[in-house]
């Protein structure tokens, strides 16, 4: 089970973050903030709340660990013509050990009906097989 919040908010945006991509791949997609994290209500100034941010830091996470593509962020609100990178297409289409179920599949299930230890227990496993890829 998880013990941090934030971890867990992380495992699941990057999942919801990788099936956006799949699901429109190869087209490049801009992909709001919200609709990965779900809506957000800015304060009296205009700034984020905590999880819109954490769920924007999770994506610029991605892009930087070579998972996924974009080419800027619209203000703090969406990443625009975002696609998977190769790696992160091959991780995706890869078939699951056990299951013979695409990765792509799998993560689905786990961000849809899954409990938090079954989306952190393949979230880590895929981020081990593309760190083999």
């Amino acid at each position: 089970m998880l013990d941090d919040l934030h971890i867990h908010d992380f495992y699941r945006d990057a999942g919801r973050v990788l099936l956006a991509m799949f699901n429109q791949f190869p087209v490049p997609a801009t992909v709001y903030v919200e609709d990965i994290s779900g809506p957000d209500s800015p304060d009296e100034y205009g700034l984020h709340s905590p999880r819109h941010l954490a769920c924007l830091g999770s994506m610029t996470w991605l892009k930087q660990s070579g998972y996924i593509n974009f080419s800027q962020l619209v203000r703090q609100e969406a990443m625009e013509d975002a696609v998977l990178s190769h790696k992160g297409f091959l991780l995706m289409i890869n078939a699951g050990a056990e299951s013979g179920q695409s990765n792509a599949q799998l993560l689905n299930s786990a961000v849809r009906e899954g409990s938090s230890g079954q989306l952190q227990a393949l979230m880590e496993r895929l981020m081990r097989e593309f760190a083999a890829l």
